[in-house]
This record gives C-alpha cells, structure tokens and sequence, in this order.
C-alpha cells in the first residue's frame, strides 16, 4: 500500500514535470543558440570601464598585489620606490610544489591589454597566453568590474 502511493506521487510529479517541459518547449526553440558560424559574427562585448580610485582601494586594502610584486630591503620591508616593479616572493609552503620563486613586475601590466588582465582576475588567473600561473598567485575570480577597476589602475602606473 505505502510503496503504490509513493509510486503514485512519483508518476503525479513526472507527468507534471512533462506537462512543464513541453508547455515551454515553442519558447525555448525561440531562444535557440546561434550556430558556430552565427557566433563568429556577434560583436565582442566591450570590458566595462574602470575607476581608478576603486581600483586602487583594491589593490591596496583587498588584494594586497604589492605584497608579493615588490622587492624587500634587508629588514623585509617593501621598498616603497620599487612598488610593484616584482621581486622575490617573500614565502614559501613547507611541502615540495610548482611554487613561483618571483613575482613578475605588475606595475603597467606590461604585456597585457585591458581584455587580457581582466580575464586574469576573473577566470581563475590565466595569463595572456592562456596558462595557469603558479601558486602562490590567488585563483581570483573577481566581477568584471572589479577587475577592470584593478586593471586600470595598474595600468596607470608607469
């Protein structure tokens, strides 16, 4: 008796769940995919603008970039002149792994276009020619937007 009602419901909620799919089936063939050779002639989205004052607050208070990308003097301190120009990273893990032993310079993001170091920060850190960068560099999936605002101000130092 239990098992025939439990049987019951389940064909109830079948047949309902069936009746949803084909109700919604004329819209969703209206919303289909465009075809390979349709999605080539689609215009690129263009990457949101920047706001350098939001990025910098980033950078500094969020994602401290210049704890890793700027070189120490003898007593650890970040020499605040080479700012962002890269140098050694000051930690490593106490197992064996693909650690970076230096940071690259990231000031002026030199190499990288807006495009490029926004899809850094938001797909996970992947480099300009698609790789994944080495630990310790963060898996960072920020907003668009936020990763435009990083990018710019980066950008803007020289």
């Amino acid at each position: 008796m239990r098992v025939t009602r439990l049987l019951s419901f389940a064909l109830v909620g079948g047949v309902l769940a069936l009746g949803t799919v084909v109700k919604d089936a004329p819209a969703q063939a209206s919303r289909r995919q465009p075809a390979p050779a349709e999605r080539q002639k689609l215009p690129a989205a263009a990457p949101p603008v920047g706001n350098l004052a939001h990025g910098q607050y980033l950078v500094e208070r969020v994602l401290f970039c210049v704890e890793c990308h700027s070189p120490r003097d003898g007593e650890g301190n970040i020499i605040a002149a080479e700012a962002f120009m890269g140098g050694p990273v000051p930690f490593r893990p106490p197992w064996p792994n693909d650690w970076a032993l230096r940071a690259p310079r990231n000031r002026g993001l030199p190499g990288y276009t807006p495009e490029l170091g926004i899809r850094l920060l938001t797909m996970g850190a992947v480099d300009r020619d698609g790789n994944q960068l080495r630990p310790p560099m963060p898996r960072f999936r920020l907003s668009p937007q936020d990763a435009a605002d990083v990018v710019a101000y980066m950008m803007s130092l020289k």
